[in-house]
């Protein structure tokens, strides 16, 4: 066994040099603060919003259909195009139609002709019971034979009317005006006036309805918000989502409500009316409307990466106090709006939520808090620019 080359004194006496060395440097060096992003609040009046689905509808539809029965003989229209009141879209084969009306003209003549005959049978009578040629029962019965023929002249003339209006009702024309569809028929066939399958639909879509459903729950609660009254007028605006994702250019406003609640599904049917000047939106689109519920005043619009969830899932948020150091906060959230949080409760004016570098600090830690808007400025040389 060897003997020790250094005596334990002199071992000790190198460690402790070693060591007070890098002892003394800890103890004079402290940890400097976290750096983190801030955004400073300030409370502001909100108007929150609840995004409902719904169906375009069109603001008004007709359904061409044939009044009398015959074969179509000719379309006069462009599917797809745009129809104005009065345009004829379709004709029926007039040669019955028009047989008839020549029939009913001849009846009048016929009518007539009998009436005038009655009309001086009875001035004849007149004048014989005048002179006490002709009794009081022939003059009666010259008389209700006027009568009578007068009648039919009546008859014949409604039937003359009626077989005019049938050969009108050959040309069938549009009763709506806007944009007409495809022809549901074709030329050669046979329609009748009580078929069940229209020759093709008419609709208007210069303006459309959107109805949405909303539950009754919301229902109630937005009543109890006072409404659309209760909105400002640039509030009352109703925005939509089209199913790109992309915004509808024009905005729409709440038109009806249903005023019952559906037994099966719970909610409530609301109808939005758009301007569709470009007919952008077509009936059966689905779109999403996004609509004005109730104003809050005096709420913070927290972004959404400054919030965050304890173990019991409550929405808390870490701010710096005035001594830079971390604060965690409860919040209240009423309703997310756009990349923001709508918060109601938990923060107060000038209040400093930090949005980035929630990872490194824990509550009562020390912080460098720098401004999210100041530190887009500062890396945005043009705005520099624009400022000085």
């Amino acid at each position: 066994m060897q003997p020790n080359r250094f005596p334990l004194p002199t071992v000790l006496a190198l460690v402790l040099a070693a060591a007070l060395p890098g002892a003394a440097a800890a103890q004079g060096s402290e940890r400097p603060p976290t750096p983190v992003t801030v955004v400073t609040l300030q409370p502001e009046n909100v108007t929150l919003t609840s995004t409902l689905p719904g169906r375009v509808v069109a603001s008004a539809a007709a359904e061409v259909r044939p009044q009398v029965a015959g074969i179509i003989t000719e379309r006069l229209f462009t599917e797809g195009g745009r129809v104005e009141v009065g345009d004829v879209l379709f004709t029926i084969d007039p040669a019955t139609y028009e047989a008839n009306l020549a029939q009913a003209k001849a009846q009048v003549s016929l009518a007539q002709a009998q009436l005038n005959a009655a009309e001086k049978e009875l001035t004849r009578f007149e004048e014989l019971r005048q002179r006490n040629v002709a009794s009081d029962q022939a003059y009666d019965s010259a008389l209700a034979t006027r009568e009578a023929n007068a009648a039919s002249l009546q008859v014949a003339l409604a039937q003359l009317q009626g077989a005019q209006i049938e050969l009108d009702r050959t040309r069938i024309r549009a009763r709506l005006s806007g944009e007409i569809g495809r022809s549901l028929t074709s030329q050669g066939a046979l329609v009748t006036a009580s078929q069940a399958a229209p020759l093709a639909v008419i609709r208007n879509i210069d303006t459309v309805y959107v109805d949405v459903t909303q539950s009754a729950a919301e229902v109630l609660q937005w009543r109890r918000g006072a409404g659309v009254e209760g909105l400002g007028e640039i509030d009352r605006a109703v925005s939509l989502t089209l199913a790109d994702g992309s915004v509808f250019d024009q905005t729409g406003s709440l038109t009806a409500a249903e005023p019952d609640v559906d037994e099966q599904t719970g909610v409530v049917v609301l109808r939005m009316s758009f301007d569709n000047p470009d007919k952008l939106l077509l009936p059966g689109m689905y779109v999403q409307v996004e609509m004005p519920t109730r104003p809050i005043v005096g709420a913070f619009r927290v972004p959404q990466e400054g919030v965050s969830r304890d173990r019991r899932g409550q929405p808390i948020a870490m701010i710096v106090t005035g001594d830079n150091t971390v604060e965690q906060v409860p919040l209240t959230i009423a309703q997310d709006l756009g990349s923001d949080w709508i918060v109601t409760d938990g923060l107060s004016a000038g209040a400093k939520v930090i949005v980035e570098g929630l990872q490194k600090v824990q509550p009562g830690a020390t912080v460098a808090a720098s401004e999210r808007a100041q530190l887009a400025k500062a890396a945005d040389p043009v705005a520099n620019a624009r400022t000085e």
